[in-house]
């Protein structure tokens, strides 16, 4: 996944002295789905915002969670929220590592 062997401890927050992981959920919704998809997003554990948004996608939320399980996990439920038609996930990468990590 990543080009390098230390670039896969950004996926384990522990092993880099983080408690969380942190993404950016982009979302495509049926048309005049986007407000009720971004409220529904909000009750998903983990997902901290969710705004409706011009441009490409029509939600963008921001979910911060423990490990790359839960984020698997939030993704599930995002796209079985009623009006969502396709997800696109970017994982935020944390302040630049140093060598030794």
């Amino acid at each position: 996944m990543f080009g390098r062997g230390r670039d896969k401890n950004i996926l384990e927050p522990c092993k880099i002295g983080m408690e969380s992981l942190e993404a950016y959920i982009l979302v495509n919704t049926e048309s005049g789905k986007l407000w009720k998809v971004a409220e529904e997003a909000l009750k998903i554990p983990g997902v901290k915002m969710a705004h409706a948004v011009t441009g490409e996608y029509d939600v963008i939320a921001y979910a911060e969670f423990p490990n790359i399980q839960d984020l698997e996990r939030i993704i599930r439920v995002f796209q079985l929220i009623e009006g969502v038609v396709r997800t696109h996930t970017s994982i935020a990468i944390p302040t630049r590592l140093s060598e030794e990590h």
